[in-house]
């Protein structure tokens, strides 16, 4: 086997809070065994920020290594008949690694779109619904197209349709019925099923296909990179038998305890086929926990799935974005280490060219830093990040700049209160913390601290206007009404 280059494989949880791992919140009522074992073997970073409180838009970051709110998707998420996000011959983490002889995997939640084939051409994207795609036929741009040598998932969350897997670029199996909409913990929209597709059974077997495929490239040898975006603990909530109870908080506490054993089975795979040590292992959430997992009963528990962070899903406070991120790599990183250095999941197209020890283009990861300095443990002078750009579900920045976070907006941008809208009325349209003294975000000193708006206005302004934050040729932003609603881009 080569191993001159390491195995890459990335678990992405769908909806994790930060408080809901017990190694990240010591007062978690959560026991994450698993997750805490992967802290101890390597590294928890405690500053680690998806680039969007949203799923879509952190997915789009994470593979492509540039902001979300640059891409054609301003606000909100994508469905699971919308079109591909991803733009063509943009370069992703899958791409860049084929081209340095590395087997590619994709299999979970895609969440990214893609091109379904239509019995009507003249139905448009917001039109398609599983009576006028037609399943027989290959889908087109999706996972393949973009670096992918093997997927195996889902074209977007368990609690929308089509619920159907698809293998490569095909449907495993067609729907043949109607399943109504269910509300509440275990929610689903109405739409179109395929036989055998058994919604509780989802995050199971897609673990099997994930340790299946290790199994399967340990026997071939040279290196691969496995992307693996859950189901869960996002809606619906539905953990199987053997956790219901377990968790001693409610299901989606037993939710999060079913990830955490998707996490030791994964750990258990590297075991047994010999391949840890040569293996960055990751696991992190495309966003902080959602509202919608019966908050009440678990803070009435003395669990916060925030911990100490402001905000949930959606919004632009802390909650909504600061993420778990754990890294093993025992070649590189110190067993038991952590770090807080402020990091963001787009970094990580940068961090795997400096693994290989190469440059990108200047139209590619154009808000991408490596991380490996601090995986390594290396005393830095300055922070890796400039600032860090943070996004809320109706399209609201954010710039964080050591202990300076600067808002433009008035309210959560989310669903928290203030939400946008009404909830706003007669509050400043700026917020700035200070998170080193109010990392709750509770005290507004926008007023008190003109020079600091301005000097991070300016720079969030550079950033966009740029088309990258990070150095190199301008690029451009893709177009859209967003930016002429952004004011304080004309300050």
């Amino acid at each position: 086997m080569n191993t001159s280059k390491p195995n890459i494989i990335y678990i992405l949880a769908d909806d994790m809070g930060y408080g809901d791992l017990s190694c990240l919140n010591p007062d978690s009522k959560i026991r994450t065994k698993h997750l805490d074992r992967l802290a101890s073997d390597g590294m928890a970073c405690r500053d680690t920020h998806a680039s969007s409180a949203m799923c879509t838009p952190s997915r789009y970051s994470i593979l492509t290594g540039r902001y979300n709110w640059r891409s054609a998707l301003k606000q909100g998420v994508t469905m699971g008949y919308s079109g591909p996000l991803i733009e063509p011959g943009r370069l992703t983490v899958a791409s860049f690694l084929k081209q340095h002889d590395y087997h590619t995997a994709c299999v979970g939640k895609w969440h990214l779109g893609w091109s379904w084939a239509r019995h009507n051409d003249d139905t448009d994207e917001k039109g398609l619904t599983g009576k006028n795609v037609d399943f027989t036929q290959p889908i087109e741009d999706g996972p393949i197209s973009v670096g992918f040598d093997y997927f195996y998932g889902l074209s977007a969350s368990l609690d929308v349709e089509p619920y159907v897997y698809v293998e490569n670029d095909r449907v495993s199996a067609q729907p043949n019925r109607e399943i109504p909409a269910r509300s509440g913990k275990e929610q689903v929209r109405a739409g179109v099923i395929a036989p055998g597709f058994v919604h509780r059974d989802v995050l199971s077997n897609l673990t099997q296909k994930a340790v299946s495929y290790i199994d399967e490239q340990s026997k071939i040898g040279g290196p691969f990179f496995l992307y693996f975006p859950l189901t869960a603990p996002h809606l619906p909530i539905i953990p199987t038998d053997e956790f219901l109870g377990k968790s001693g908080t409610n299901s989606y506490g037993d939710f999060c305890l079913q990830v955490d054993d998707v996490v030791g089975q994964i750990m258990t795979a590297l075991d047994r086929n010999g391949l840890v040590d040569n293996t960055i292992l990751i696991f992190t959430s495309d966003n902080g926990c959602s509202f919608k997992v019966g908050l009440d009963e678990l803070q009435m528990l003395g669990h916060e799935p925030s911990y100490i962070f402001r905000g949930y899903k959606t919004d632009i406070f802390e909650g909504g974005h600061r993420i778990p991120f754990l890294i093993r790599w025992p070649k590189t990183i110190q067993a038991g280490s952590v770090s807080d250095e402020t990091v963001c999941l787009v970094d990580l197209l940068a961090t795997c060219a400096d693994i290989m020890g190469e440059s990108l283009p200047d139209t590619a990861a154009e808000d991408s830093v490596s991380n490996l300095p601090a995986w390594r443990g290396q005393v830095l002078d300055r922070s890796l990040r400039e600032a860090t750009v943070h996004s809320s579900l109706d399209g609201s920045l954010a710039i964080r700049k050591g202990r300076w976070k600067l808002e433009m907006c008035p309210g959560s941008g989310g669903w928290s209160y203030p939400k946008p809208g009404s909830d706003c009325e007669g509050l400043s349209p700026l917020q700035l913390y200070d998170l080193q003294t109010d990392i709750g975000e509770q005290h507004n000193i926008a007023a008190d601290h003109s020079e600091i708006v301005g000097e991070l206005t300016e720079l969030l302004t550079f950033y966009v206007r740029n088309g990258r934050s990070t150095p190199g040729a301008l690029q451009k932003n893709e177009g859209g009404e967003y930016w002429s609603q952004l004011w304080w881009l004309d300050r």
